[in-house]
């Protein structure tokens, strides 16, 4: 698989998706904390419009802490209109940035990720490629997911996407079709009831 080339496919994507919303639809709340559809656009468009040096800055403001700088560009882009940022995600679709000590696997994860925080609130369901949702679900089970999965989220389960014939770890079982697995694994409590196995309340008691 070509990441590079499966990114710039995934911001097309959702660059079509998100330019026939309705303004009702921006601003309905996502999967993601307190954000908005318009709010996660933002975040999207941040690695794109935003150099190390700016990020670094913010970093600093921010005493080091990479939520807080994240969530400070995020606001700051989210001012931009929105169509602005639509046409920023469709005309740097092809952006081969990567988190510093990162490959592409996390770009690809991030779009998936919260192109289903986008998805999922207005009811849209999109059939994800097989191979991007595996190497999704691969990456956030590595040690290089930490700013993915929170610490412990993974610890003594196993998970199973029915759909892919892809499993993790062992113990308790939290099984489901892969996007579901996907954003269980990052944290999303809306998951949860499309989830099974016995190791679903262990998993929600650590996402509570």
């Amino acid at each position: 698989m070509d990441a590079f080339a499966e990114i710039a496919e995934e911001r097309r994507c959702l660059a079509d998706l998100l330019s026939g919303l309705t303004e009702e639809q921006r601003a309905t709340p996502s999967l993601c904390s307190a954000w908005t559809v318009h709010d996660v656009l933002a975040h999207l468009v941040v690695p794109l419009e935003v150099g190390l040096a700016r990020f670094a800055v913010a970093m600093l403001i921010c005493r080091g802490n990479f939520d807080r700088a994240n969530v400070r560009l995020t606001r700051q882009q989210a001012r931009r209109p929105y169509g602005e940022l639509v046409e920023v995600l469709r005309r740097k679709a092809d952006s081969r940035f990567t988190p510093p000590g990162a490959g592409p696997e996390a770009p690809l994860t991030d779009l998936l990720v919260h192109g289903l925080d986008i998805r999922r609130p207005l009811g849209l369901p999109r059939e994800i490629p097989e191979a991007r949702l595996r190497t999704s679900l691969t990456f956030l089970t590595s040690a290089g997911a930490r700013s993915f999965v929170a610490d412990g989220t993974l610890d003594g389960l196993r998970f199973v996407a029915e759909d892919l014939d892809w499993a993790h770890g062992s113990g308790p079982t939290v099984s489901g079709r892969a996007d579901a697995v996907l954003l269980g694994i990052t944290g999303r409590t809306a998951a949860l009831d499309s989830l099974s196995g016995d190791g679903v309340p262990t998993l929600r008691s650590r996402l509570a």
